[in-house]
């Protein structure tokens, strides 16, 4: 095996999308890949400089989509591109919002899933960021993405995943077995 320096090579990373409200009350996107499930009803963030940290410093509340193969060039550019030089850079995109039932914060449109979270705690706080843990408000999902039994399909939203080794983007494919279930074909 050939061995590598540390990187932030944790794999898959999710590419999801924080948004927010700016100081004038316009909705704000921001791409984040620094992102993962901190408790059963928690997530933690990585959070450097940027306007969406400025928009959470302001209120603690924001949505998390999850970008597919279909919202990757938006979801891209509202990475590549600041709030703070490009105020209404969600113009680019195409996308329309709405605010969130539960949270002061907005909903995309063109995305397939969304959780409405709160801050609960900042960690580490410095000049540059901090990482967030959020609670869980609430989970919204397109009615064309739910499987049968009425739950969110992960297999039909052709979500997308940042492969940081080369700098691209990765769908994810289909379902190859069953969590929980399949290695009981081991025990004796």
């Amino acid at each position: 095996m050939k061995s590598f320096k540390p990187k932030a090579w944790f794999l898959p990373q999710p590419v999801v999308i924080i948004g927010t409200y700016n100081a004038d009350g316009t909705p704000n996107a921001m791409n984040a890949a620094w992102c993962g499930q901190w408790d059963a009803d928690q997530i933690m963030i990585s959070m450097g400089e940027h306007a969406t940290t400025e928009n959470l410093n302001r209120c603690p509340d924001f949505t998390i989509a999850f970008a597919t193969a279909d919202t990757m060039v938006g979801a891209d550019y509202v990475g590549i591109v600041s709030a703070r030089t490009h105020p209404h850079k969600l113009n680019e995109t195409g996308w329309k919002s709405v605010k969130a039932s539960n949270v002061n914060a907005p909903v995309f449109d063109v995305f397939p899933m969304a959780m409405e979270c709160r801050i609960k705690e900042k960690l580490y706080e410095s000049e540059t960021g901090y990482y967030i843990v959020a609670d869980i408000i609430n989970i919204l999902c397109d009615e064309k993405y739910l499987a049968t039994d009425g739950k969110p399909d992960v297999e039909k939203m052709k979500l997308i995943t940042l492969d940081p080794i080369h700098n691209g983007y990765i769908v994810l494919g289909e379902r190859v077995g069953n969590a929980y279930h399949d290695g009981n074909q081991l025990k004796k």
